[in-house]
């Protein structure tokens, strides 16, 4: 009896002591770097800092967004890329989502696409329009030039498959598929796509992306030692979680987000911005392991 209640108060313990991590650790923001090496980056383009914010799913970080805008300022990015899902669809309002635009937009030029969130809420109009008027860069299903010195490359983004087709991997993959068809038509040099999905990576592959911004994947939710525990239309231990993928000529990098959804806490995988910096390599990315 006395050994069945020592381990009751041990089992009790660590379920406190995980649920007491998990409510630290979903707001205790961090910022992590990561270095994309690619031969085909414009050299004019060598060094540039991009800052990868993904999935804030209505989530705040202090009053007016202070500790993640705070952060941003720190590390001083020229571009900054957003993936899609600031708000969230359980959990209606925008405030959050506008607080982070209207600082940031301060900081450097601000490029967004829409995630199946924004695809599945009534909001998302308004959303949309109030971030246009801060001055988002809205890449729904669009290309730009964008210019650094004398070299020039192209940055696109598609809106989530979800805003037209049904959350099925396979029609997902279609759709996708025929976004990036349309939106790289005629489109040469050196390109940087948005999008909020990493597991379409063989559809940008298929398309001749060469860099790739995603989200979505929440970093597995909960963090193994080798690897996430369960991604949206991934399922149970995902393969692409968080960090940096190759396929072919294609390089994609995945944010393991800041904000949760329908699984409300997070484990051993603290909320993140990536500030990821371009080099101009000499090994093909092809040719990488």
């Amino acid at each position: 009896m006395i050994a069945g209640i020592i381990v009751a108060a041990v089992v009790a313990v660590l379920i406190i002591a995980v649920c007491v991590r998990g409510a630290w650790e979903n707001h205790a923001l961090q910022c992590n770097p990561l270095t994309v090496e690619d031969e085909k980056l414009p050299a004019a383009f060598d060094g540039l800092r991009v800052a990868h914010i993904s999935d804030l799913h209505n989530t705040r970080f202090g009053k007016d967004q202070q500790k993640l805008i705070g952060l941003l300022r720190e590390e001083k990015p020229d571009l900054i890329v957003v993936t899609g899902d600031l708000i969230d669809k359980r959990r209606p309002g925008m405030r959050n989502a506008l607080d982070f635009a209207a600082q940031a937009v301060r900081i450097a030029p601000v490029c967004y696409v829409p995630g199946n969130h924004e695809a599945a809420s009534a909001e998302y109009p308004e959303l949309r329009m109030r971030l246009a008027g801060l001055g988002l860069i809205l890449l729904e299903d669009r290309a730009l030039p964008y210019k650094r010195g004398e070299g020039v490359l192209t940055l696109m983004g598609v809106a989530d498959p979800r805003m037209c087709v049904p959350n099925e991997n396979a029609a997902i993959a279609r759709c996708m598929q025929e976004k990036l068809a349309a939106v790289t038509k005629g489109v040469e040099g050196y390109q940087i796509l948005l999008a909020h999905r990493p597991e379409t990576l063989t559809q940008y592959a298929q398309a001749g992306i060469d860099l790739v911004f995603c989200g979505h994947a929440h970093g597995g939710q909960f963090r193994l030692p080798w690897g996430g525990v369960i991604a949206p239309n991934q399922g149970f231990f995902p393969k692409i979680t968080a960090g940096i993928y190759r396929q072919g000529g294609t390089q994609m990098v995945v944010s393991r987000g800041l904000g949760n959804s329908w699984i409300p806490i997070r484990l051993f995988n603290r909320p993140e911005v990536l500030l990821v910096s371009l080099r101009r390599a000499k090994t093909p990315v092809s040719e990488k392991k």
